[in-house]
This record gives structure tokens, sequence and C-alpha cells, in this order.
């Protein structure tokens, strides 16, 4: 009897896992695409900053205000050393495609400012002394094991910073002064994420949304060399009126929910199911994941046994496992254990994986959207 409300919630999971995986492209192949977000973002400075942040009683409300911070040195190199322990059909080591933001507060020039102000992607890196770091960034894309497609231009929602800045929000001043923007409170706009780019409270904000796009994009190129062709919102929600923005300037797949809410402002929504291979009126291809990865999160779940049952159900509809996870789970500089447990998770979850499905192939989103494009199996 002890098991009862779980093994019902659990029974609950396999049947939405059913579903989501039934309408849509299908193939035969074994294919794994591992969609990661949140690269390039500062949420937490440093330990010590976290620690100033607490005694100024700036609450942890999640995993992200805990240990989420821009990948250093070390995250990467063992990282890259998991990734590289293991091998697909072809000789392809796993990839992990970096949803990415291009873009951070600049922290130096908004203490003075009620107006947003941002650094470009290397500049975070050279600031906080990371330049190992990036040119490990360099190197993981060169060799095949991190490839960034565009998450958004920053992690943020602009119209909550602002509004925080300009009533002076205790919150938001005290983790600005520690170069962090996590644990902020958000009294003015309750509705909205304060960390969700593109949430709307009005829809005369999506003009500013465009601009951010189009902008965020040319940063895209101009920092890695090419165009991203892949889009993930950060916090989800983009109304589709960004599309037509997002097709000119380069993206072709856009990563959503299969249940959509998509902002319509005023806390309204409107509710869309989609699929892998669903096209827009745009003709770009949305990709649905259909797995979960979240080692860092509960750990009363066994979470690579829940992501391998989620790839079996999707292998059985004959869909690709799109592994959905968060750049935290493999973050230790501000608690090296966190890093620990993450890679080690993923380490066995790929061992695993190699082993059951001999025949598996690891692909990017972008990778995946061509061969859903191309009508081949």
């Amino acid at each position: 009897m002890k098991c009862k409300g779980r093994c019902i919630s659990e029974k609950l999971q396999l049947l939405r896992d059913h579903i989501k995986n039934i309408p849509g492209w299908r193939s035969n192949r074994k294919i794994v695409v591992f969609a990661v977000d949140d690269y390039g973002n500062v949420r937490v400075d440093s330990k010590a900053a976290r620690e100033r942040m607490n005694k100024a009683g700036l609450e942890i409300k999640s995993r992200f205000d805990a240990f989420d911070s821009l990948e250093n040195e070390e995250d990467l190199s063992v990282l890259f050393e998991t990734l590289s322990s293991v091998k697909d059909m072809d000789g392809r080591h796993p990839i992990f495609t970096a949803l990415t933001v291009v873009a951070n507060i600049d922290f130096e020039s908004q203490r003075n400012s009620q107006s947003y102000k941002y650094e470009l992607l290397p500049d975070t890196f050279t600031k906080l002394g990371y330049d190992k770091a990036w040119h490990l960034w360099q190197q993981g894309i060169q060799n095949g094991l991190l490839y960034p497609q565009f998450h958004g231009r920053e992690h943020l929602n602009i119209k909550v910073l602002e509004s925080n800045l300009s009533n002076s929000e205790y919150s938001t001043r005290i983790a600005l002064a520690n170069r962090s923007y996590t644990s902020i409170r958000n009294e003015f706009f309750p509705k909205l994420s304060y960390t969700a780019a593109f949430a709307l409270d009005d829809l005369s904000e999506i003009d500013r949304q465009h601009q951010i796009i189009e902008s965020g994009l040319d940063y895209f190129q101009q920092i890695f060399g090419f165009r991203s062709e892949t889009f993930n919102p950060p916090g989800g929600r983009e109304h589709s009126d960004l599309h037509s923005t997002l097709y000119k300037f380069g993206i072709k797949y856009i990563e959503t929910p299969f249940i959509k809410n998509e902002h319509q402002g005023n806390d309204r929504y409107r509710r869309m199911i989609n699929y892998t291979g669903k096209k827009n009126d745009q003709g770009q291809t949305f990709l649905v994941r259909n797995c979960l990865f979240e080692p860092g999160s509960d750990n009363s779940i066994d979470w690579v046994a829940y992501c391998l049952k989620q790839m079996e159900v999707a292998f059985r509809w004959g869909k690709p496992a799109i592994i959905s996870s968060h750049r935290v789970n493999f973050c230790g500089n501000i608690d090296p254990n966190n890093r620990k447990v993450g890679l080690l998770a993923l380490k066995a979850l790929l061992a695993e994986i190699v082993t059951r499905w001999p025949e598996v192939e690891f692909k990017t989103t972008n990778e995946l959207g061509n061969l859903v494009n191309s009508r081949r199996q």
C-alpha cells in the first residue's frame, strides 16, 4: 500500500510518455539527441557571491539558485571526458547540443542604470577570468562534443528586470551587486518568470522581442562563425509571431513542448499540441523533447533508469530520443559534488545506451531536423 500513490503517478507518467510519442515523424533508427539548456548564462557568479546573498536574506528556491554558474574549465574538461567515454555505431561520441545565450548582464554598467545593459559572451568569459574555459568551448566544438545553438540573447525577462530596477527592488540590487541574477523577487509582474526571456505581460512587447531575436542571432553568428538553425527559448512560451524573425535570420527548427501554452498577454494563453515533424506557417519544423535527464534534481529518482524507460517508449513508437537536460546538472563551481553526481549519472546513462542499443546514432538537434525534413526514415 505504501507504493500506491507513487505507482499511480508512475503509470500516469508512462501513459503521457506513450501519448507524446504517437504523432509525428518516425524512423526505425535509434537516434539520440542531447538538448541541454542554459550554456553561457551567468546566474550565480561564485560560491562567495552565493554566501553573501544568503547572508543578505536572498532565498534559494531551486537548484538553479544554488548551483547554476557559468561553465568553467573543469566543468568542460570533465564533461568532455565523460562524453568521450563511448561511441555510436559510426564511431561518433555523444554530442551536447548546447542551447546557448550570447549575452549577459554587464554588471559594471548596470549599477548606474535603470535600463538593461548587456555584454557579449566572450567578454563575460574574459571578465570572470575564464579564458581557458572559452578556449575549451572552441575545442569542444572542433572535437564534436559540444555544438552551440540559439537559446536567446539573454536568459532574463527585461521587463521584469527594468521594473525591479526602477523600483529599487531589494533582491535585485543585492544579486546584481554580487554579479548574479538569481533569487529575485518579482512583485510587480508576478505572472512573469524573471528568467523567461519571451514571457509577455502585453502583446505590445513583441516588437522589442523581435529586435532581441534579430540582434541575438547576429551576435550568435559573430561569436561562433555560423548561423544557428535551432531555437529553444529560455523559459519557453515564445509567441508564434516571433517565428517570422527567427526564420528570417536562419532558424529552421524550433524546440517546443508537446503541449504549449503560448502567451497572449494579460495572463491569457493559447494551448497548442505539437510533435516532432510538425511545421508552422513559416515552414519551420518543430522538435519535441520526449526524454528527461535531470540528475541534479530530485534525488529520490533513479534518473538513469527514468531516462532509459522514456527512451524505450520513444524507440517503440519509432521516434528519436530527444533528451532534455540543463547545464546546472554538470556545474561544479559552487559545489563540486553537484557536478560529480551529474557526470557519474551521465556516464552510466551513456554506457547503458550503447550496451542496449549498439546501433545507436548520436546527433545534434539540427542534424535531426535535417533528417526529418529529408523525409528519410
